[in-house]
């Protein structure tokens, strides 16, 4: 469960670089989503690798999912379902986080988003405007200028945010490197700042889309 969650940790924050290469205009962004449509060829054929990504990605949430229910179902065997939910602390009696009591319903949240996201822009079957656009920049900027879309956004990001912060503490904690009150403060500092960034940076573009409604080149009035 550590291992595919820091995996997907990496995997959003090389999504988050591309997608603030949104402030650098349409030319910069279409280029580099045309760069991740060739990767590795003329070795793999156009596309190949980006579905490599989206297969071993799609691998790495079931596991994260069964994982996680596997681990629940154990914790709720080991301490009760009852009696777990009551207390505010965990086995070992530590103080649990209000982002560790929403893992939950806060994984619930990001994996509806996910097949909503994947279907918006990737398989392109919900019937927006945004897929009408042949530019991926035109899409983006054609989905997030609708304020329910943006919304709907933020409160995935929000979800995601906790989930990353909790997330983070647990994998690295799982690995070993939660030792002592220093290195617990540190993991602490570090989950939260991970998670924040994360935050900004995919929130940061399109609610500049939403507020500057930035012109699309080429588009007709």
């Amino acid at each position: 469960m550590a291992l595919t969650g820091l995996l997907m940790v990496g995997f959003l924050l090389f999504h988050m670089y591309g997608n603030l290469k949104l402030f650098a205009g349409m030319e910069a962004y279409d280029t580099y989503a045309h760069h991740l449509r060739i990767f590795f060829e003329p070795i793999l054929a156009n596309r190949v690798f980006l579905w490599i990504v989206r297969v071993v990605m799609l691998a790495a949430v079931v596991l994260h999912i069964v994982s996680a229910i596997v681990v629940s179902r154990s914790a709720w065997s080991a301490a009760g379902a009852g009696r777990r939910y009551q207390s505010g602390k965990n086995k070992s009696g530590l103080q649990r986080t209000y982002a560790s009591r929403t893992m939950r319903w806060g994984g619930v949240i990001i994996f509806v988003f996910v097949i909503a996201h994947l279907l918006q822009f990737t398989v392109s079957s919900l019937r927006t405007e945004a897929i009408m656009q042949t530019s991926p920049y035109a899409r983006v900027v054609a989905a997030f200028e609708v304020w329910w879309v943006w919304l709907a956004y933020l409160i995935a990001l929000t979800a995601v945010l906790f989930h990353l912060r909790h997330g983070i503490w647990s994998a690295f904690t799982t690995l070993g490197l939660h030792i002592g009150p220093v290195a617990r403060r540190n993991l602490d500092a570090l989950s939260w700042i991970v998670a924040g960034v994360l935050w900004v940076g995919f929130l940061a573009p399109v609610t500049w889309i939403l507020i500057a409604q930035p012109p699309i080149p080429g588009a007709s009035a």
